[in-house]
C-alpha cells in the first residue's frame, strides 16, 4: 500500500474525514498512481496496459453493482474473475477492502462468541436461526459509528416482529473504557442487544475497519459490508429467503 493510501484509509479510520471524502481522495490517489505507472512504463519500468485497466474498472463495477443489491454470491463470483483476469491492474487493487468482505460471504458463523460482557439485553444470539441476525462491529470513538445508531435502532423496531435480530459488538481498549461506552450507549439510548467481545469475532468477519456489519443466517455469513449500505429491501429478502 503506497503511503499516500495508507494517509487516506487512517484519516477515515479517525473520523477526520466522511465516507464521500474518503471516496474522493482514494480516486485522486488511484489516478496519481495510475500517471506514475505511466511515467514508469515510458522510462522502461513496469508496463500499463490501458485496455486491461478499463476492462478491470468495468468488472469492478459490477461487483460493486451486485454488492449494493445484496447478490453478494454473484459479487463475490465477479470478484475472483476481476482477480484471475485483472489481477496487476490499479483496480484490483482498490477492490482490496470489498474483496476481504466478500471473502466471508459462506463461511460458517462462529460457533463461540467471545462475549466478556452484555451491555444491552442478555444471553447469546442464535446464529444458527433461519431468521438472519445483522451483527454491527462498532467503538466508541468512532463519529462514523454514532451516525449509524439511529437507523439501527430504527431497522431493530422495525423488523424485530418479522425476525430479525440485531446485536452490537464492541471492545474495550485504551481509549474505550468500560465508562465511556456505558455513557456512549445510554446517550444514544441504544435499544438493540450490546456487548464487549474479546476480538475474535470481528477477526472471524475480516472487520478492518468500523463501523462494519455482516448478516447470518442458518449458520452462514450471507453478507457483510458496511451497515449504511443496507436498505428495507435487502432486509427484507434475506428475511424472506
Amino acid at each position: 500500500m503506497s503511503q499516500a493510501r495508507t494517509l487516506v484509509l487512517l484519516a477515515g479510520l479517525a473520523g477526520c474525514a466522511t465516507t464521500e471524502q474518503v471516496q474522493q481522495l482514494e480516486e485522486k490517489v488511484t489516478a496519481l498512481e495510475e500517471r506514475v505507472a505511466k511515467v514508469e512504463s515510458a522510462k522502461g519500468g513496469s508496463s500499463v496496459d490501458p485496455a486491461a485497466e478499463e476492462a478491470a474498472k468495468a468488472m469492478y463495477e459490477e461487483v460493486s453493482k451486485a454488492a449494493s443489491q445484496g447478490d453478494m454470491e454473484e459479487a463475490k463470483a465477479k470478484m475472483a474473475t476481476l482477480k484471475s483476469k485483472y489481477g496487476s491492474t490499479t483496480m484490483y487493487k482498490r477492490a482490496k477492502k470489498l474483496e476481504k468482505e466478500l471473502e466471508v460471504i459462506g463461511k460458517d458463523a462462529p460457533t463461540e462468541w467471545g462475549i466478556e460482557k452484555w451491555y444491552v439485553g442478555e444471553g447469546e444470539i442464535d446464529f444458527t436461526s433461519d431468521k438472519p441476525t445483522l451483527v454491527v462491529f462498532w467503538e466508541v470513538w468512532c463519529p462514523h459509528c454514532r451516525r449509524e445508531v439511529p437507523e439501527l435502532k430504527e431497522t431493530h423496531a422495525n423488523f424485530k416482529s418479522k425476525g430479525l435480530q440485531v446485536v452490537g459488538l464492541t471492545r474495550i481498549t485504551r481509549s474505550a473504557t468500560e465508562e465511556k461506552v456505558t455513557e456512549f450507549i445510554n446517550e444514544e439510548d441504544v435499544t438493540y442487544p450490546t456487548a464487549k467481545e474479546d476480538g475474535k469475532i470481528a477477526e472471524h468477519f475480516n472487520v478492518s475497519g468500523i463501523p462494519a456489519a455482516a448478516i447470518v443466517k442458518d449458520g452462514k455469513i450471507i453478507w457483510r459490508g458496511h451497515p449504511a449500505r443496507l436498505n428495507e429491501d435487502m432486509l427484507n429478502k434475506f428475511i424472506q429467503s
